[in-house]
């Protein structure tokens, strides 16, 4: 079986967050990645942008509104702070062998994504209706 992250597209799929945020993750990945042999100004603007992705993240997960279950949100902010404190520390000293860290969070979070995706359409398949549907039709 191929990886969800071999076949992601270049561009987001709109209307779609998790697909958008796994892109948005696999798109930093590859900058962050390539950026380790182009010099210190390519690595320093791919660490900044993946700092702000993750900046939003942790904005939606610090929200009230957040469905996310409290278990899930508590170690997602547990990585975003690891991740602020990783991304700091190769701000101030750019070490491309470190950006790898960055890098493998990024591919492994948004192949989860990619993955629940997967799981999802293909329970779409086979009871012939969205699992929201099938959600709403138990509690009534």
């Amino acid at each position: 079986m191929a990886l969800p992250a071999k076949s992601y597209a270049r561009t987001p799929t709109p209307g779609n967050p998790a697909r958008t945020e796994a892109w948005a993750l696999l798109e930093t990945a590859r900058l962050m990645d390539g950026a380790k042999t182009r010099g210190p100004a390519e690595l320093l603007g791919a660490l900044r942008k993946n700092w702000r992705l993750w900046t939003i993240f942790q904005a939606e997960l610090v929200d009230a509104d957040c469905k996310l279950p409290p278990e899930l949100r508590g170690n997602l902010l547990g990585l975003a702070n690891f991740i602020d404190h990783h991304t700091a520390r190769l701000l101030a000293n750019p070490e491309p062998k470190q950006v790898d860290v960055l890098v493998n969070i990024n591919r492994q979070i948004s192949e989860g994504l990619l993955e629940g995706q997967r799981a999802a359409s293909a329970k779409v398949v086979q009871s012939g209706t969205a699992p929201a549907l099938d959600a709403l039709r138990e509690r009534a």
